[in-house]
């Protein structure tokens, strides 16, 4: 059998914590800023980690982890 690939925009998108867990940087923050509430805006910044059920979606395009 030949090797699995990783799905390239899993690879720009998402990064693994040593624990497992996927984290990701927020999302709503490309454009429209101007429209967001401050409120919003401040707790989109920085990365953030994905629930149970959506890591278990992402993991499954990456074979051997990133």
């Amino acid at each position: 059998m030949p090797k699995m690939k990783t799905k390239s925009a899993v690879k720009k998108r998402f990064k693994l914590t040593a624990s497992g867990k996927v984290k990701v940087a927020a999302a709503g923050k490309r454009h429209g800023m101007i429209k967001r509430t401050t409120k919003f805006i401040r707790d989109a910044r920085g990365t953030m980690v994905l629930s149970d059920q959506d890591a278990k979606i992402v993991k499954k395009y990456i074979p051997y982890g990133l």
